[in-house]
């Protein structure tokens, strides 16, 4: 089968206005993607709300004691599985090589029977959507415009111009994969 032979992963610049476009206020966290949750720092650490929601698994893209400090410990008292990446909201941050890795972690925890994933950061915007984002392309087979159109639906997100600019690089790269070249 012969994949969107004609897709190229469009400018950073054009991908930033499909990001700013028809913004709405956003909460502290949304249902983005079937069983797939992102959020905020706030959300993340309200165990009752998590488990309420049904969350088994939590992917923490702000991990670390400057960042956001919840780590396996604080759910051990909960059955959510936790994965951790400390990461700088910074557009010199390389997130990408956590692309495959936290990929890998959702999908896991979107087999399990009932299994519900929560990304955050700190605010649920840049860090956890750029990731959920890579995890739709990689798992989803989804193109870059069409992984952030899908998130959009439900949430404001706007990775920085550093992580954008990552993404586009797994765009084309999976596209080109997708083709056989």
């Amino acid at each position: 089968m012969e994949w969107k032979k004609e897709y190229e992963t469009p400018p950073a610049s054009e991908l930033l206005h499909l990001l700013l476009k028809d913004r709405r206020p956003t909460g502290h966290f949304n249902k983005v993607w079937p069983n797939i949750y992102i959020g905020d720092a706030h959300t993340a650490k309200n165990k009752a709300a998590l488990l309420s929601l049904g969350v088994s698994h939590v992917v923490n893209t702000a991990d670390g004691p400057s960042h956001v400090e919840t780590g396996a410990s604080f759910y051990s008292d909960t059955n959510i599985q936790y994965h951790g990446t400390e990461a700088t909201d910074s557009k010199d941050f390389d997130l990408s090589p956590f692309f495959h890795e936290v990929a890998n972690f959702i999908h896991e925890g979107l087999s399990h029977q009932s299994g519900k994933v929560f990304v955050h950061c700190a605010r649920g915007i840049s860090r956890s959507a750029t990731l959920v984002l890579a995890y739709l392309m990689i798992w989803e087979k989804l193109t870059l415009v069409e992984a952030i159109e899908a998130i959009r639906k439900h949430r404001n997100i706007l990775p920085n111009a550093g992580f954008l600019q990552q993404l586009c690089h797994l765009d084309a790269r999976l596209a080109s994969e997708r083709r056989g070249s």
